[in-house]
């Protein structure tokens, strides 16, 4: 069995590794925009959005997943790490749920994003009242967040 000390040192280089990994993610993210001066259409914005979006979660769970495979973490540990899977699976769901409901209203193509604030980007110039009025009722009955908590972009 490892001593306390030894489990608190893995897990310390685990968190150092993840945040090494996203610095280099935004530094190598941040220097392709700024060589790239063309504007996005946006049926790649849509596509870019959700692999860059999958992509991230994907390396969460591994993180989350080395968490809970570790013999050095702790049940505190393992239990946290199990939640926050559980979480990120949950959002998920929920993204894809609301963004097919979206989709059926007869937009093109959306992308949603959860958390403290809802938000729903949506492939269109812009958008009636009665438009925002259908993705507001949508966010929040599956949500139950209230209208302030989720903001609607439209993108052309």
């Amino acid at each position: 069995m490892l001593s306390k000390k030894k489990k608190i040192f893995i897990l310390a280089g685990m968190l150092v590794l993840l945040i090494i990994t996203g610095v280099l993610n935004v530094v190598l993210n941040q220097t392709t925009k700024h060589n790239d001066p063309t504007p996005v259409a946006a049926g790649n914005f849509f596509d870019t959005f959700r692999s860059d979006r999958l992509e991230t979660r994907s390396q969460t769970i591994v993180y989350l997943d080395a968490i809970i495979n570790s013999p050095a973490s702790s049940q505190e540990d393992i239990s946290a790490a199990q939640a926050e899977k559980l979480k990120i699976a949950t959002a998920m769901e929920q993204e894809l749920v609301i963004e097919g409901l979206i989709k059926a209203q007869g937009f093109e193509d959306c992308v949603v994003t959860t958390g403290a604030k809802i938000n729903v980007i949506v492939q269109a110039q812009s958008l009636t009242e009665d438009e925002l009025i259908q993705i507001l009722y949508i966010v929040t009955e599956e949500t139950g967040k209230h209208p302030s908590e989720v903001e609607v972009i439209p993108i052309s």
